[in-house]
């Protein structure tokens, strides 16, 4: 019974250092890492995109006329069903 509690004693403290530690940007920063390629502006400067955006620009080059969906929008809450629905 005694090694139970020692695993789970083990158990809490680990967990609880991963949360400190994956909170590290929010704590000394004051803000959460910002992954969303659409509103991070050093991978916007450094010319990423996501791929649906890629893929908008480039049916955009070919028949923008045809599909107007295709031309507008950024990655922001796009996904692959959003863009092939019309």
């Amino acid at each position: 019974m005694k090694t139970i509690i020692v695993v789970v004693l083990i158990a809490i403290g680990a967990v609880g250092f991963f949360v400190l530690a994956m909170s590290l940007t929010l704590i000394f920063k004051g803000h959460h890492i910002d992954s969303e390629i659409s509103t991070n502006k050093n991978m916007q400067a450094l010319g990423i995109k996501c791929a649906v955006q890629e893929t908008r620009e480039a049916i955009a080059a070919e028949n923008c006329e045809d599909m107007p969906d295709a031309c507008s929008g950024n990655c922001a809450g796009c996904d692959i069903e959003h863009s092939t629905q019309k």
